[in-house]
């Protein structure tokens, strides 16, 4: 099996050989002037890639923070940053703000408070072994759509007993 890839390698290194033969003649019948122009395919290079630019207050500062941060490492004290900002307060509620906040929070509860109660108040009426009837919530009869009221003509009051149990006048 290695004899078989000993063969191999060796016929492709004849190859080889021969093809750098092959281009160097042809870069001799160019010219040199052309020559230099042709470059290698086995080194390709990378794109040129644009380089972010920075400040020069920002390359200071970030000069400064390595000084500090070499400092540390060296045990050295290290100076103080020369733009050193003061930091903001934190924000804070003021006392009115509180007092409206509680008011409101109160009357929410005072308000679902009274809603339990009148709901649990509601009679339940209990008759045999019937289920008892729950009183309808709040929500549903929100929910309940009004009445509309139609401008057009005036229509005739639907029949308040079913067809079958008409009376026939005769």
């Amino acid at each position: 099996m290695t004899e078989g890839f000993a063969s191999i390698i060796t016929q492709l290194e004849r190859q080889r050989t021969a093809i750098e033969r092959a281009l160097l003649a042809l870069r001799e019948v160019d010219g040199p002037a052309t020559g230099a122009q042709v470059e290698p395919a086995s080194t390709p290079e990378a794109p040129i890639r644009k380089r972010r630019r920075l400040s020069a207050a920002s390359r200071k500062k970030i000069a400064l923070a390595q000084k500090v941060r070499w400092a540390k490492v060296k045990g050295e004290i290290a100076p103080p940053p020369a733009t050193e900002k003061t930091p903001r307060p934190k924000r804070r509620i003021s006392a009115e703000g509180m007092k409206r906040i509680i008011a409101a929070t109160k009357k929410r509860w005072r308000l679902q408070r009274a809603a339990a109660k009148s709901a649990l108040a509601a009679p339940k009426k209990v008759a045999g072994k019937k289920a008892a009837v729950k009183a309808p919530s709040t929500r549903a009869l929100k929910k309940v759509a009004p009445v509309r009221k139609s401008a057009g003509k005036k229509r005739a009051p639907a029949p308040t007993t079913a067809p079958d149990q008409m009376q026939t006048v005769g």
